[in-house]
C-alpha cells in the first residue's frame, strides 16, 4: 500500500477521557480512569474527567473551531465503555451515535477523522476480569473494533488501534502513576504483550469490517543519546531506545521479534510461551503514529532490571511539564523509524507543549508554545525532505484538557478552555497554527 497521493494533514488531537466529560451519559459504562481519579491522592489537583472540556455536549462548537483554524484532520479517540458499557457483548447505541454524529460533522466541513480505538479508557468491567493481563483481552478488543468499524468504517479511513501502549504498561502497571495504578513487573510485561496481540486482532477486525481501512498505532517516542561514548553507556542508550521507543512494538510487528537489546531482560516477565505468538504478531501496520515531546540522555546503571537510567540534557530549555525541548530529536526519531521499518507512511500523531497560559483581555499570548511548535514543525519538514514518508502532523492538543495525573494544572491546547464557563479562546499559537494549516509554510514568529 502506498499513501503517496494523499494530502499532507495538518491536524490536532484529543483523547476521549481528557475532553469529553459526561462519562456515564446515555448508558455509558465506567472506565478505569473514572475509578482512578476518584481515589484520593492520585491526581495532583484532585481533578477528574467528569466534566473536562465538555466536548460531549460542545462537539459542534469544537468542530467550528477546527474549521476556523483551517485544520484538514482531527485525531480523536472512542471511549470504549461508551460503546460497550461492559467492554463486550452489549452495544450502547446512544454512545455509538455520538461518534457517528461527530464523524459526519467533521466530514461536512472537510476534516478527515483519524480514529483511535484505545486511548487508555479501559472498561472497568474488563479490568475486573484481569484487564490487559488477561490474554482474552485480544478477542475482547477485536469485538470492540468490529463494532466501531461496522458503524463508522464507511466514512473513516484512518484507524489507530492503541495509543502509547508503552505508557499503558509502564505508567499504569509498573509504576502506578496512571490508571489502573498497579505496580507489578509481571502485569506490566503481560499487558505489553497482550496489547500487541490486541493490536493484531484489532487490525484484522478493522480490515474485515472495512476493506478501505488503513490501520496503524500511535507509539511513544523520546529521542535518546548516550551520556558518554563508553561501551556501557552506548549499550544503555540502545536499551533505553528499545524500551521507550518504536523497537518494543514495531520490532514484533515488522520483524517478528522483541528488540535484541531488551528481550533477555523482558523474557522472565513475559507470559509463558510468549515466543509461540511471535509469528502471528508479525503484521506490519499500514502506517505508524509517532508521539514526540522530549529527549534525554541514557547511562548505564545496575540498580534496575533494565540496566539504564535517563538523565537530562544539560542546558536544554524545558516546558512546564519539566520536559526538555529538543526539536532535532523529532527529526531523528522519524529518520530512525523510516530507516529501520520502511513503513509506507509516518504521521506525527502528537507533538506539543504545556506552558503557563493566562487569559487576559480576551487573549492568550503564548510565545513559548509558538516557538516550540515552529521548531518541531521545521524538524518534521526536514525529515520529509530527507526522504521519510511523513504524511501528517497533529498538535497535542486541540483544547486544554484533563492532563491525567496533573489534572487541570497543565495546559497543552491551541484553544484555551476557561473551565468554570467552558468558554473557548484561540491562543496566539492557535492563530499561528491556522496560518500554517492554510499555507503549509511555518510562519515566522
Amino acid at each position: 500500500m502506498t499513501l503517496l497521493t494523499e494530502p499532507f494533514y495538518w491536524g490536532a488531537a484529543t483523547a476521549s477521557y481528557q475532553v469529553e466529560g459526561s462519562p456515564l451519559a446515555d448508558g455509558a459504562g465506567r472506565c478505569i480512569w473514572d475509578e482512578f481519579v476518584h481515589t484520593p491522592g492520585t491526581i495532583s489537583d484532585q481533578g477528574t474527567g467528569d466534566v473536562a472540556a465538555d466536548h460531549y455536549h460542545r462537539w459542534r462548537e469544537d468542530i467550528a473551531l477546527m474549521a476556523s483554524l483551517g485544520l484538514n484532520a482531527y485525531r480523536f479517540s472512542v471511549r470504549w465503555p461508551r460503546v460497550l458499557p461492559d467492554g463486550k457483548s452489549k452495544i450502547n447505541r446512544r454512545g455509538l451515535d455520538f461518534y457517528d454524529r461527530l464523524v459526519d460533522g467533521l466530514l461536512a466541513v472537510g476534516i478527515e477523522p483519524f480514529v483511535t480505538l484505545y486511548h487508555w479508557d479501559l472498561p472497568a468491567a474488563l479490568f475486573r476480569l484481569g484487564g490487559w493481563s488477561n490474554p482474552d483481552i485480544a478477542s475482547w478488543f477485536a469485538e470492540y473494533a468490529t463494532v466501531v468499524a461496522s458503524a463508522l468504517g464507511d466514512r473513516v479511513k484512518y484507524w489507530l488501534t492503541l495509543n502509547e501502549p508503552f505508557v499503558v504498561s509502564s505508567e499504569g502497571h509498573l509504576v502506578g502513576a496512571h490508571a489502573p495504578g498497579l505496580r507489578n513487573i509481571y502485569q506490566a510485561c503481560h499487558s505489553l504483550h497482550n496489547q500487541l496481540r490486541a493490536h493484531v486482532e484489532g487490525h484484522q477486525a478493522l480490515k474485515a469490517a472495512s476493506h478501505d481501512a488503513r490501520v496503524g498505532l500511535a507509539l511513544h517516542n523520546a529521542a535518546v543519546w548516550p551520556e558518554s561514548g563508553s561501551a556501557a553507556d552506548l549499550a544503555a542508550a540502545e536499551r533505553a531506545e528499545a524500551w521507550h521507543n518504536f523497537p518494543l512494538f514495531l520490532g514484533p510487528l515488522v520483524h517478528g521479534a522483541y528488540p535484541e537489546a531488551l528481550e533477555s531482560r523482558l523474557a522472565p516477565f513475559l507470559p509463558a510461551g510468549y515466543s509461540n505468538d511471535m509469528d502471528d504478531l508479525c503484521m506490519p501496520p499500514d502506517f505508524v503514529g509517532l508521539n514526540y515531546y522530549f529527549g534525554h540522555l541514557a547511562r548505564h546503571c545496575d540498580t534496575n532490571w533494565l540496566g539504564f537510567e535517563t538523565v537530562e540534557v544539560p542546558g536544554a530549555p524545558k516546558t512546564s511539564m519539566g520536559w526538555t525541548v529538543l526539536p532535532d530529536g523529532l527529526r531523528r526519531v522519524i529518520a530512525q523509524a523510516h530507516d529501520t521499518y520502511k513503513l509506507p507512511a509516518i504521521f506525527v500523531t502528537e507533538n506539543g507543549a504545556a506552558f503557563p497560559d493566562t487569559l487576559a483581555g480576551g487573549h492568550v499570548h503564548d510565545p513559548e508554545r509558538k516557538a516550540y511548535l515552529r521548531s518541531h514543525v521545521l524538524a518534521v519538514l526536514q525529515a520529509r525532505d530527507e526522504g521519510a514518508p511523513v504524511r501528517g502532523y497533529f498538535v497535542w492538543s486541540l483544547l486544554d484538557n484533563f492532563e491525567w495525573g496533573h489534572g487541570y494544572t497543565k495546559r497543552f491546547g491551541l484553544v484555551y478552555v476557561d473551565y468554570p464557563t467552558q468558554r473557548r479562546v484561540i491562543k496566539d499559537s492557535g492563530h499561528w497554527y491556522a496560518q500554517l494549516a492554510r499555507t503549509g509554510v511555518p510562519p515566522e514568529i
